[in-house]
Order: structure tokens, then sequence, then C-alpha cells
């Protein structure tokens, strides 16, 4: 496995927090999950987990809470390089390598040929699960820099992903988020036409 493929481990976690909270509802708490999070439960990680088995069937309940906070640690790491802030993302991506543990494997499967894998030999999921994500981003950004990090900027959506376009000009996690994104701003286009036309109307009569 090539190390930088192990970034889709750091995007999968991240994508598992749900919705952004676009003002406070009542009754809502600011330790309350947000909508939508997919990593409340034992269930939930061993269905993120689906293509690591060895880690999905060692995975317990103790695991939950160090992957949320290594998940907000790797959204921060994304939002970060989405502003441009490479040195605090570098900062943050030593931090987190200097916490990781590597239990690294000799390995051949798939027909590949033999070659190392960096995390399966970890005894707890999310230690393993931490030091693949954390690797695999640090690898990609180290081989494609950081301005393929992306977030969707499509409210109220807070998924990551990588950009892989050729112009790296890529702003929105999915088509669908694309879609929503775009008529959203055709409809505040017509919006503001409406309002135009309207204070037009009322200027011609005065």
């Amino acid at each position: 496995m090539e190390l930088s493929s192990y970034v889709d481990l750091a995007v999968r976690l991240v994508n598992t927090a749900g919705r952004r909270r676009v003002g406070a509802s009542a009754g809502a708490g600011q330790g309350d999950p947000p909508p939508g999070d997919r990593l409340q439960t034992i269930a939930d990680l061993r269905a993120m987990l689906t293509l690591e088995p060895y880690w999905r069937r060692i995975a317990n309940d103790a695991d939950l809470e160090p992957l949320r906070s290594l998940r907000a640690e790797l959204r921060t790491v994304f939002e970060d390089a989405a502003v441009g802030e490479e040195s605090a993302a570098v900062r943050r991506i030593n931090v987190l390598l200097g916490s990781i543990q590597i239990a690294p494997r000799l390995t051949g499967h798939d027909a590949e040929d033999w070659h190392l894998h960096f995390a399966e030999g970890a005894q707890r999921t999310h230690e393993g699960y931490a030091s693949a994500a954390v690797l695999g981003v640090a690898f990609y950004v180290s081989e494609n820099g950081f301005d393929r990090l992306g977030t969707c900027q499509s409210i109220p959506c807070q998924n990551i992903f990588i950009d892989t376009s050729t112009n790296r000009s890529r702003r929105y996690c999915s088509d669908r988020c694309a879609t929503r994104a775009n008529v959203a701003a055709y409809r505040a286009r017509q919006r503001t036409q409406a309002r135009d036309r309207a204070r037009f109307e009322l200027q011609s009569r005065g």
C-alpha cells in the first residue's frame, strides 16, 4: 500500500461528523453531538471499519472518544489548509505524529508483492487507526501539497475531501453538494433581482 493512500482513513473519520450547526436551537447544549454524527456507538465505529476487518473485530467502546478527539484534530488540519494556514497545519500534524504508535507489519495480499503496512500491528483500534490516518495525511501533503486538502463549501455540509482535480479548483465534497450550492446561489440571485425590480418600480411611480 502506498503510504499516502492512508489519507483516505483521515477523510473517512472526519466525515463521520454531522452537519454544522447554523445557529443554536432551543434546548441544544454546546456539548451535544451535531446532527447526523456517525461515531456515537460501537455499531457506528464498526460500520466505519468495514474495510479494516482486524480493527473492526477488536473495536470496543473505549475506542470511541479517542477517535472523536482525533476527528476534531484532523478536521482542523484540513480547515487550516483550506485558508492557507500551512504553518498551523504543519504544527498540528507534527504534534499528532509525535503521539502515534507505529506498529509495522510486512504483508502481501490481493496478488501484491510483499510490502509494509504501518499500523496493522496495533493492539487497540484507535491506536492503529490514528497511526495510519496521521501518517497518511503527512505523506500525502509532503508529496502533493496542502492545497489538495479541501473542505466542502456547501453549508451546512462539513465534509472534507482530497482535491484530485487537474487545476486544484474543487470546492465541494460531492456532486450533490455542488448542485445544492448552485441552486442556492441561483435562488439568491433571483431574490436580489426581484428586490431590484420592486425598488425600480417604486422609484418609477414616485
